[in-house]
C-alpha cells in the first residue's frame, strides 16, 4: 500500500505527549521510504508549528530541522509544478474551497500525484470537501 502522510500526523510525531503520538510514530515507521510521502508544503508547515507550539513544547530552528531531515530520510517528499498548482487552484475554487482549507487541498492533491492508496489525517473533515477522489483515500492512523 502506498500511504501520504498529513501534516499534523508528522508534528504528533515528534511530541511523546501528543495524544495522537503512539499511533502516528507507528505509521511514521510502518513503510519503506517507497511506499510513504508527504507533501513538500508539509515541511514548512512541520517547523512553522513545532517553532511555535506553545510553552516548553516549541522548539528552537535548529531542533526543527533535525526533525524536517528525519521527515526527508524516512519519506518521499512530493511537490506540485506551476501548472499542477493552478489547475489544483482552479477545481477547488469551483468546489468553493475558500481560505487556509486551500493548502489542506494542495496536500492532497500531492497525495494523488504520488498515487497513494491512503491519505493518513487526524482532519479527515478538512480533506473531505476536494471531492470523492480524495474522500476515499482519507484514514486515520
Amino acid at each position: 500500500m502506498k500511504a501520504f502522510l498529513d501534516t499534523n500526523v508528522l508534528v504528533a510525531v515528534f511530541y511523546g505527549d501528543h495524544p495522537h503520538h503512539d499511533a502516528s510514530l507507528s505509521l511514521f515507521v510502518r513503510f519503506a521510504k517507497r511506499d510513504v510521502s508527504c507533501g513538500a508544503h508539509s515541511l514548512v508547515e512541520v517547523y512553522a508549528a513545532l517553532t511555535r507550539m506553545p510553552g516548553r513544547q516549541r522548539i528552537s530552528g535548529e531542533q526543527a530541522m533535525l526533525f524536517v531531515h528525519n521527515i526527508r530520510e524516512r519519506l518521499t517528499v512530493v511537490g506540485l509544478t506551476a501548472d499542477e498548482y493552478a489547475e489544483a487552484l482552479d477545481r477547488f475554487a469551483g468546489l468553493g474551497v475558500v481560505g487556509g482549507a486551500i493548502y489542506d487541498g494542495m496536500l492532497a492533491r500531492c497525495a494523488l500525484k504520488a498515487r497513494a492508496e491512503k491519505l493518513f489525517t487526524w482532519n479527515a473533515r478538512h480533506f473531505e470537501q476536494f471531492g470523492p477522489e480524495i474522500a476515499r483515500l482519507l484514514d486515520t492512523p
